[in-house]
Formats: structure tokens, sequence, C-alpha cells
């Protein structure tokens, strides 16, 4: 897997979830949103995106939006990852 390539791919498509308001994707909770995407390289990739709360124990306070994508291969079991956090008035908190 081109790591450099698929991170490109995971920024770019968990930025449009970065763009959606709190409300949004406090929708997204309890369901995972897959996406399969060939780059320009001809590498196929599979892309996960999942919201949780960041505190279990504070449903309805801030929001954690996780990204992963894999080539299918071995990176199956470790995937590339990435992730944010925002507030409920939308506000993205820095870690």
């Amino acid at each position: 897997m081109d790591t450099a390539e698929a991170r490109a791919i995971l920024n770019r498509e968990l930025a449009k979830y970065r763009a959606k308001p709190y409300s949004e994707l406090v929708g997204l909770i309890d369901n995972i949103e897959t996406l399969e995407v060939t780059a320009p390289s001809g590498t196929w990739y599979q892309l996960e995106f999942e919201a949780t709360w960041d505190d279990p124990e504070k449903p309805n306070d801030v929001l954690r939006m996780f990204g992963s994508i894999d080539d299918g291969g071995i990176r199956a079991y470790s995937p590339l990852s990435s992730d944010f956090l925002m507030a409920p008035h939308g506000e993205f908190i820095v870690e």
C-alpha cells in the first residue's frame, strides 16, 4: 500500500465529515459508513467511517469521528487511521 496515497485519500474523505454539522454527525453514531475507491495509481482502497462519543459516560457531549483506510492486503489488520473531535457547538477540539 502506498502510505502517502492512502493518507491523502483518507484526509480528503474525512474532510467531508469535518464539514458536516455536529447534529448530522450525531446521526452517524452506531453506524459504520464504508466507501471503496480506486486511486489514480489503480490501487483499490476501502475506507470506513464511524462516529462515537469521546467519553461513553457523557453522551451528547464531545463526538469523535474516526476514519480508516486499507487496501485489502495485510494492512486490513492494521489500517491507516485518523480522527477528529467536535464539541456540541461545532468547535473542533485539538488533542
